[in-house]
């Protein structure tokens, strides 16, 4: 796999740089954040030494998840965000649409109404941009059965609903292209996705706080068999290239998907201190209409970040996959572990320099898994953006 040269790299640094000061110029200082719009840019710089199977990193000087966002009321009663994110992959810039949506401010009863283009609320990590994430690649949970990071066109209504603690409940309806890109004949078209979430958390007092997740996705599209593929005028080579890096590589028609999250800061004060606890688990039933009950893709990601100084952090990760890959009418096991541990220098809330070793081992069926991967990560945000999630 080719690297993207330093110089084109330096000049698409230099271009998210101009745009961002340019946006930051136009707005209206004089109007209270609430009512103005705002810009951002985030700049993704990766070097990896060896790619990982089901990553989204390329060897070499990459480019990675960077983006450029606008967001802002429009009237009283919405609100709109556009992002348009770029990322090298083979040597090529990749460029898109990442987000435009409109949402609703102030409907009563602690409704929500979300329509346009949107990343799914499903589990803890996939609402984030990639660039706001502990370690330089995500878990395998979401590289394999999300493509990395599933965004789609659709609708969303939550509702919060007024307890003493947070619980919010959610629905969401996706074309589901993203998630699925190439069905099989006969499969379901426009809005062939849907979801189901709710989140719940508190405060224990000043030191912990805590967050649980449930999601249960319904996907109508099947994926289509490689001889549908070839059918549909696909070749092989293209359909890697797409699963590699945009698609999910595995799918099926039910998905249960928990996560659990417990932070811990002395006295509260999580900008000196903190440990973060993290838990992710998915199960995927239905693959296709050759599968058994037993045939199941099956995935966890366990991971722990200390904060032990405001500029420096250390985490670990584990993960596990074990899934089921279609191949006419039946099926091969497919199964790799993986782990990381990462040390991070963040000089300031607005960029973080990221060292990270990952080790792929077990693998079955599983193309260049990799004995040994560093990468290191420089990401750095220009202007306005969104506020972290818990």
């Amino acid at each position: 796999m080719k690297s993207t040269s330093p110089k084109t790299l330096f000049k698409m640094a230099a271009t998210l740089l101009a745009l961002s000061a340019a946006a930051a110029q136009a707005q209206a200082p004089a109007k209270p954040a609430s009512q103005a719009w705002q810009f951002g840019a985030v700049l993704d710089l990766t070097h990896t030494s060896r790619p990982l199977a089901l990553g989204g990193r390329d060897q070499g000087l990459q480019l990675g998840h960077s983006d450029l966002t606008a967001s802002g009321p429009l009237g009283p009663w919405l609100r709109a965000q556009a992002t348009v994110a770029v990322a090298t992959h083979e040597g090529k810039l990749e460029k898109g649409v990442e987000e435009f949506w409109l949402e609703t401010t102030r409907l009563p009863a602690g409704l929500q109404l979300r329509a346009g283009r949107f990343a799914s609320q499903i589990g803890y990590l996939n609402q984030q941009h990639p660039h706001a994430d502990d370690f330089v690649e995500r878990p395998l949970l979401y590289r394999a059965f999300y493509g990395g990071h599933w965004n789609d066109d659709g609708l969303r209504l939550n509702i919060t609903l007024p307890t003493s603690f947070y619980w919010m409940v959610g629905a969401e309806v996706f074309r589901g292209r993203k998630l699925v890109a190439e069905a099989a004949p006969g499969s379901a078209s426009g809005l062939g996705v849907s979801t189901l979430s709710t989140k719940l958390g508190a405060d224990l007092n000043r030191h912990h706080s805590w967050q649980l997740g449930l999601s249960h996705i319904h996907n109508r599209r099947e994926a289509a068999l490689e001889d549908e593929d070839h059918a549909h005028e696909h070749g092989a080579e293209e359909h890697e290239h797409h699963h590699h890096h945009h698609g999910a590589q595995f799918s099926g028609r039910k998905t249960w998907l928990v996560d659990g999250t417990w932070k811990w800061a002395p006295g509260g004060n999580n900008r000196e201190q903190q440990l973060r606890l993290g838990f992710e688990a998915a199960r995927i039933t239905g693959l296709n209409r050759f599968a058994r009950g037993s045939d199941k893709h099956e995935a966890n990601a366990l991971s722990a970040v200390w904060r032990f100084n405001p500029s420096w952090e250390v985490g670990v990760r584990s993960d596990w996959l074990r899934a089921r890959q279609p191949h006419g009418d039946h099926f091969h096991s497919v199964l790799l572990r993986e782990r990381s541990l990462m040390l991070a220098w963040k000089p300031t809330h607005m960029q973080a320099l990221r060292l990270q070793y990952a080790r792929q081992s077990d693998a079955h069926e599983v193309e260049n898994a990799s004995r040994g991967s560093w990468q290191l990560q420089y990401v750095m945000a220009f202007g306005a953006h969104g506020a972290h999630s818990f």
